[in-house]
This record gives C-alpha cells, sequence and structure tokens, in this order.
C-alpha cells in the first residue's frame, strides 16, 4: 500500500469524528433551546432514511436478496435498539451534561461491547493468556473511568466568564442549587451511559445482520426508517403536543439535515469504508477524537466549563478503551500464527504422505 494509500483511513476516520463531535454540539445547542429530543431524533432518521433509500436501490438492486421475516426482525431489533432507544437515552442525558462529557462515554462503546459479548458467549477472555488479561484490565479500567465520570465532577479548571461560567459560580454558593445541579450530573451521566450500552448491544445484533443482510446501504436505510417509525411512537406516548414537531429556527433545521445526512448518513459509509481497508480495531482506535473535537467546539462556541472529573475519568476510559484494543490486537496476532502453524504441519504432513509414493515408483 502507498503512502498515500496507507493516510487515508487515517484522514478519513479524523474527519468522520469531526463530523460526529458536530452532530453533538449541535443537538445539544438546540436542546438547550428547548427543541423535544425525540422530534430531533424522528426527524434526523426519517432525513437518513430519504437520503439512503434511492443510494441503496441503484447501488443494490441487483444484488440484494429478499427480505425475509427473520431478517425483518433483526433490522427491527437493531433499529431498536441501535438508534432509538440509544438517541432516546443519548439525546435525554445531553439535556443535563456537556458534549464534550457525553462524548466521553462514546468511548466505553468498543468495550461495553465486549462485556456485553462475554455476557452473550460471543467472546472469550482466558485468564490464561495475555489476550485474555489484558482485555479484561482494559475493560475494568474503562469502567472504572466511566464510574468516576458519574460520581465525581471536581473543580472548574476553565475560566470563563461567559453566562455558563457566572451561572455556576453562583450555583456553587447555593447548596441547594448545588445539590440539584450535581442530582443533574448524575442522572444526564446514567441517561448517557446506558444509551452507549443500548448502541454495544446494536453491534452484536448487526454482526448477525452482516452475515443474512451484507448490503450496507439498504439495511441502514431499512433500520433508519424502522427507527424513525419508533421514535415517532415513543415521542407521541411521552408527550401528546404537536406543536413540538414545528422545526421554528433555521438552527434547527440545519442540525436536523445535517445529522441525518452527514451523521447518519455519509459517516456510516466511511467507517464502513475504513473498516474494509483497515479492520474495525484500527476504526475504534478513533473514538476518542469525538470527544477531543467536541471539547474544543464546547469550549469555544457553547463557553461550557471542563472539570476536573471529567478529566482524569475521560483519561481512564481512554486508556482502558487502548488496553482492550491492545488485547483485541494481541489475539488477533496469535490467531494468525496459530493459523500459519496449522498450515505449516498440513504441509508437512501432506510432503510426508508424498514421499512413500515417490518412493515406490523410483523403485520398479
Amino acid at each position: 500500500m502507498s503512502d498515500g494509500g496507507q493516510w487515508k483511513p487515517v484522514v478519513g476516520m479524523v474527519v468522520v469524528n469531526f463530523a460526529f463531535a458536530i452532530v453533538n454540539v449541535l443537538f445539544k445547542k438546540i436542546l438547550d433551546e428547548g427543541t423535544n429530543s425525540m422530534v430531533i431524533a424522528t426527524y434526523r432518521l426519517s432525513t437518513s432514511a430519504i437520503f439512503l433509500a434511492p443510494v441503496s436501490y441503484y447501488w443494490e438492486r441487483k444484488s440484494r436478496p429478499r427480505l425475509t421475516a427473520s431478517i425483518f426482525c433483526h433490522l427491527f431489533l437493531g433499529a431498536l435498539f441501535g438508534l432509538t432507544l440509544t438517541q432516546y437515552l443519548f439525546l435525554k442525558g445531553l439535556e443535563y451534561i456537556s458534549a464534550t462529557f457525553a462524548c466521553a462515554f462514546l468511548n466505553t462503546v468498543p468495550v461495553n461491547t465486549f462485556i456485553l459479548a462475554l455476557l452473550f458467549g460471543i467472546e472469550k477472555a482466558s485468564m490464561t493468556s495475555k489476550a485474555g488479561r489484558t482485555k479484561v484490565l482494559g475493560a475494568l479500567i474503562c469502567m472504572g473511568g466511566a464510574v468516576l465520570l458519574i460520581f465525581y465532577k471536581g473543580i472548574p479548571l476553565t475560566n470563563s466568564h461567559s453566562k455558563a461560567a457566572t451561572t455556576d459560580i453562583l450555583n456553587h454558593a447555593d447548596t441547594m442549587i448545588s445539590g440539584k445541579k450535581r442530582q443533574r450530573w448524575v442522572v444526564g451521566s446514567i441517561l448517557s451511559l446506558a444509551g452507549c450500552f443500548t448502541w454495544s448491544l446494536w453491534f452484536l445484533i448487526q454482526a448477525k445482520i452482516s452475515k443474512s443482510y451484507p448490503f450496507q446501504y439498504s439495511s441502514t436505510a431499512l433500520m433508519s426508517f424502522l427507527g424513525a417509525v419508533q421514535s415517532a411512537i415513543l415521542s407521541l406516548s411521552i408527550e401528546r403536543n404537536f406543536s413540538m414537531w414545528i422545526l421554528r429556527t433555521k438552527l434547527e433545521i440545519i442540525s436536523v439535515l445535517y445529522a441525518g445526512i452527514i451523521g447518519s448518513g455519509l459517516c456510516y459509509v466511511g467507517m464502513s469504508w475504513c473498516v474494509k481497508r483497515r479492520g474495525p480495531v484500527f476504526t475504534s482506535a478513533f473514538t476518542p477524537f469525538t470527544q477531543i473535537f467536541a471539547a474544543m467546539l464546547d469550549f469555544s462556541i457553547l463557553h461550557e466549563q471542563i472539570y476536573l472529573g471529567s478529566v482524569l475519568g475521560s483519561v481512564l476510559v481512554i486508556l482502558g478503551l487502548y488496553i482492550l484494543l491492545w488485547g483485541k490486537s494481541i489475539e488477533a496476532g496469535d490467531c494468525g500464527e496459530k493459523q500459519a502453524h496449522l498450515a505449516r504441519e498440513e504441509e508437512h504432513r501432506d510432503t510426508e504422505a508424498q514421499i512413500p509414493a515417490t518412493i515406490s515408483k523410483s523403485n520398479p
């Protein structure tokens, strides 16, 4: 692979994570202005379905198999856990915490997936092997960082003279208000972490979908459509205020269109391309960039405070993530060496089997 070919996946993943950071910052902005979270999710998924439907029809109309009941059920569950519940929980959490803090929990997704895979027997972690011990250590460190994020806020590390900073100072001066603020912090953290767990569950469902229905454009378009219907039903069951469905500002419209087309459409295609070129471990390694970009945008545009607990917890979460990914790479290397060893043994047996036949032919 040429130098240009090596750098394309790197640049691609940086761009994808920057786009995801913009989505979260935009959503935080319009949520603070009073936009309903499930309305955002419904419009976002509807935009994604409308955008991907013609693309999937053009690229996959000749190769796409018949949609069976089993495949439809997996797509329905994928939409429920990976789109509807994930967005509901994550966006509800985003109402209480900053975009930077919410993105910190996204770094737990690979670890959550590993833990769920262990529970379902899909993944194995033998404590007798270096790879198994490394993966377990990474998972424990990452979960420890997530717990620290939830229960320890710490002192503010930034000195902003914005309205948000002034409000923080006043809240810390008042014990009752400070208690309510801490409660919101914990509630928002738990909701965001729960959203990351449902997204992790989606990866397990998606693994089955990719085997029975390996058509990424069609499956994403169908899940986006099903997720939009599910989100609309969930939203109407919670609150039947039809005026909330009207997007009144340009920022709301731009946020929904950007999140649907870029965040749910093109970013998914870009991630799939990077996975195909460099593998899932490489792609997962760029997850922390979303939080880094969100922090830059959060502080410069929304003037949000950065707290000591956020920094310490994020460091542990990212450290645990990379230790887990390191364990996965060790495991992949061990599997490759084992397969190569088995191949050499098979070749050796074939050679030994051919020797008697060669001798018998040479001795009439």
